[in-house]
């Protein structure tokens, strides 16, 4: 295992073990993996780059350069504490910065994507570091370029986040009612950040070794998106307008309703008592045991509804 604090010591790792033919798994903070139970055969890369800077500012934003290993909730409590809005309603997510793009991370009606200038990155092929622009990204719902391909390692990215002390515009319902907002309303970044704090807490989104609904890689399952032609043949249930026509429909209200309830059990594994799409490790779980339960959740929920669910973590060794 190679533990890098500079990026030039991970991308010499990367060649490395690349010329040498040597498979090699790299993470942050991991904390939207899970590794099969035999563990994984090769090289492991600890990115533990630091640093958060400001390289820029213009009539339309902040730039704030962040490193690929810096933690991504010291960062948002950074931009909060520095009256930079757009990342608020990211709190409380765990894991690094580097790996939000890969992501594209999302939460309470913010992504990743809305403010993303660019992300740096070492492109295996060329052998040189990249800047690559949003449409480079092509980031989607949970998705980017980066995403079940090793071809780049992201080694850092730029923020464009506006000088304010107010929030971005609040687009999540269940967010605008814990403020007592309106949708599109701004509310002051701190109120923002220790309101979307809350909210994770409440669903076991925010990490306690004292509370095993926490032991978890956060909602196991993305929220399945449909042409409208088939949504029209589901019957009424709680949805969203997606791009180009689709609808995005909550997998937890799918879960619930397939017949599998918060707290609903397998083999030392379980469905937070807090959070429908958690599935967690209750003190004695396997990574076997995790998807054999994940299996059974979208099994059900295909034949109740025809609706097909995917795991929104990354697996490495295993499969579901």
């Amino acid at each position: 295992m190679t533990t890098a604090v500079h990026t030039d010591e991970a991308v010499e790792t990367v060649r490395a073990a690349a010329a040498a033919g040597r498979r090699l798994l790299v993470l942050a903070g991991g904390s939207n993996v899970v590794i099969g139970d035999d563990g994984f055969d090769g090289e492991v890369l600890l990115l533990r780059t630091r640093g958060i800077e400001e390289t820029g500012e213009d009539g339309s934003g902040v730039l704030v350069r962040v490193a690929a290993g810096e933690s991504w909730d010291d960062f948002v409590s950074y931009a909060v504490t520095s009256g930079l809005s757009g990342v608020e309603c990211l709190s409380g997510i765990p894991g690094a910065a580097g790996s939000t793009p890969i992501q594209n991370v999302g939460a309470y009606g913010q992504e990743v994507a809305h403010t993303i200038e660019a992300v740096h990155a070492y492109d295996r092929q060329a052998g040189e570091i990249r800047v690559m622009t949003p449409a480079e990204c092509r980031f989607g719902y949970r998705t980017s370029v980066f995403k079940h391909d090793d071809r780049f390692l992201v080694t850092a990215v730029d923020f464009r986040l506006a000088r304010s002390g107010e929030s971005a515009p609040i687009r999540y319902a269940e967010l605008a009612r814990s403020l007592g907002a309106e949708a599109g309303d701004r509310v002051p970044l701190h109120q923002a950040r220790e309101t979307v704090l809350k909210l994770r807490a409440g669903k076991g989104m925010v990490l306690d070794p004292e509370d095993r609904d926490t032991w978890s890689v956060g909602s196991f399952f993305t929220n399945p998106v449909v042409d409208a032609a088939f949504f029209a043949t589901l019957g009424e249930m709680p949805h969203w307008p997606g791009a180009d026509g689709t609808v995005k429909i909550p997998a937890a209200w799918l879960i619930e309703h397939a017949g599998f309830p918060k707290g609903f059990a397998g083999d030392g594994v379980a469905i937070s008592g807090k959070h429908t799409l958690a599935l967690t490790n209750r003190g004695t779980g396997s990574t076997a045991a995790l998807l054999d339960l994940a299996r059974t959740i979208r099994d059900g929920v295909r034949s109740r509804f025809g609706v097909e669910l995917h795991p929104e973590p990354v697996l490495v060794g295993c499969e579901l």
